[in-house]
C-alpha cells in the first residue's frame, strides 16, 4: 500500500518487518513483472483497513508501521 502526493512522488508505503521471502506483484497493462520483498508488503486486509484510516483521518494509524521513500 503505497501513498503519493503527486506523480513522480517516490511516496511512502506500509511494511511487515517481520515478513520473509518475496512475492510478484500486480502486472500492470504495461506489462511491467516485479517482485517485492514481503516485508515492504502488507496482506490485503492490512491494506484495506489502512486506506480507510487514512482517508478517515488523513494520516497513518498510530500502530501502522511504514517507511517514507522520499
Amino acid at each position: 500500500m503505497m501513498l503519493l502526493e503527486d506523480e513522480g512522488d517516490p511516496g511512502e508505503h506500509a511494511v511487515d518487518p517481520g515478513a520473509q521471502g518475496s512475492s510478484g506483484g500486480f502486472v500492470p497493462s504495461n506489462g511491467q513483472d516485479d517482485e517485492y520483498p514481503d516485508q515492504d508488503t502488507v496482506p490485503i486486509r492490512e491494506a484495506f483497513s489502512l486506506v480507510k484510516q487514512i482517508v478517515a483521518t488523513g494520516s497513518w494509524p498510530t500502530d501502522a508501521r511504514w517507511v517514507v521513500d522520499r
